[in-house]
């Protein structure tokens, strides 16, 4: 059984991370633009299922393969389609609806091929269940619904039932209150970009913290507290995996929490918002890691190197950030002028970091390096949602 897991651009290597951190073997996982596939036992894959909701912490979302079949007509959608045991995943009375994508192939009318596929899965069912091919199958929603997703790729077709309902992003402990949220995921994923290690020698902060997730990222990941577990997931209705599965995955994220790890404080925000730093506060605390982050506010100017020795009591401070961008909460002019405010308070004028500073900014392509005229020495190349971004990582210092 092949478990898919599908990511923003940039994050497949974080997703596979994930499954690596989880236990399973690097050779069973293969990577691809934005999918990443884990090979599961036959005998376990329901509780994988399970796991993998559980734990992955760049992911969007968890998906298991029905079939894949090649299909350059739609003749052939229809005929392969339809030969799928789809009674075996699709209960009878269950809702279920069609969504896919295509790239690169000769079937690329998607509502078409989302038409298609939903009257050979109709038609299998009504097969399998002896109502003859031009039977009717009864959908009722309140029973449950099923979501299949199609992916068409150089003419290859993939049949998959979605086991996450909504996005992994949504990890239960931020309201969609904040103006510009980043994603759970991303912010997770620029944890690791950047780079940065917890109980190390050196503090994390977030001068424009908006409502906390970065850092609360980052103390999750250093308290091993699994991103799934305030939530619920589609799978969940499923008779073959049911709520069992996720009961067994959810006992063995409480039992692998480390909330007594952090002896001294590692993380800390602010934001020149009220606001916003309420929001932080309350987020954390539903995240379970309110204790280990000290929020304030504070305007970005003045979160100087010196101002963080003093703060956070580490004589290293690494900055990771998501500034406000050009054209979502201010104009272009202004947030090229935070981008500067950034780099003088922690890059020299030659580019190189301050001594005891490390430096990771997110921004629209490369916004920051053109406003700065300082090239990164690391840069990721990332979406958040549908803007594609740069992570801009700056840790050389000058000799």
């Amino acid at each position: 059984m092949k478990i898919v897991l599908t990511s923003l651009f940039g994050l497949e290597s974080c997703v596979r991370e994930d499954l690596t951190a989880i236990g399973y073997e690097r050779s069973k996982i293969s990577v691809s633009d934005g999918m990443v596939v884990l090979d599961a036992d036959d005998d376990t894959w329901e509780l994988d299922v399970a796991r993998v909701n559980m734990w992955t912490r760049r992911a969007e979302r968890v998906l298991f393969e029905v079939g894949s079949f090649p299909a350059s007509e739609f003749s052939e959608l229809f005929d392969k389609t339809c030969c799928l045991c789809w009674d075996d995943f699709i209960p009878e009375g269950y809702a279920f609806i069609v969504n896919g994508y295509s790239r690169k192939s000769n079937l690329y009318g998607i509502s078409a091929c989302q038409s298609l596929v939903k009257k050979a899965v109709v038609k299998s069912l009504c097969l399998s269940r002896g109502l003859g091919a031009d039977g009717i199958i009864a959908e009722d929603p309140a029973k449950g619904v099923v979501r299949i997703q199609f992916g068409i790729v150089n003419d290859v077709v993939s049949l998959m039932i979605d086991t996450s309902g909504d996005g992994l992003h949504k990890r239960g402990y931020r309201p969609l209150t904040h103006e510009a949220p980043i994603r759970e995921t991303l912010a997770s994923g620029m944890i690791t970009l950047s780079r940065y290690k917890p109980f190390g020698v050196e503090a994390l902060a977030d001068p424009f913290c908006g409502s906390g997730t970065i850092l609360i990222e980052a103390a999750m990941m250093a308290c091993n507290i699994a991103p799934g577990k305030n939530r619920h997931f589609s799978y969940e209705s499923l008779p073959y995996i049911g709520e069992y599965a996720r009961l067994k995955a959810y006992e063995e994220a409480i039992s692998l929490e480390d909330t007594d790890s952090l002896d001294d404080c590692f993380y800390f925000g602010s934001d020149i918002d009220p606001k916003a730093i309420e929001s932080s506060i309350n987020n954390a605390k539903a995240a379970g890691v309110s204790r280990f982050i000290h929020f304030n506010v504070a305007d970005a100017a003045t979160r100087t190197p010196a101002s963080f020795e003093r703060i956070t009591g580490f004589n290293r401070t690494m900055v990771v950030t998501n500034p406000p961008y050009g054209g979502r909460l201010m104009t272009p002019e202004e947030a090229e002028e935070i981008y500067r405010m950034i780099s003088s308070l922690y890059l020299t004028s030659d580019g190189f970091c301050r001594p005891g500073m490390r430096l990771s900014v997110i921004s629209p392509d490369d916004t920051f390096e053109v406003a700065t005229g300082h090239k990164a020495d690391k840069r990721f190349k990332l979406y958040n949602g549908n803007i594609k971004c740069q992570l801009n990582n700056y840790f050389k210092l000058k000799k």
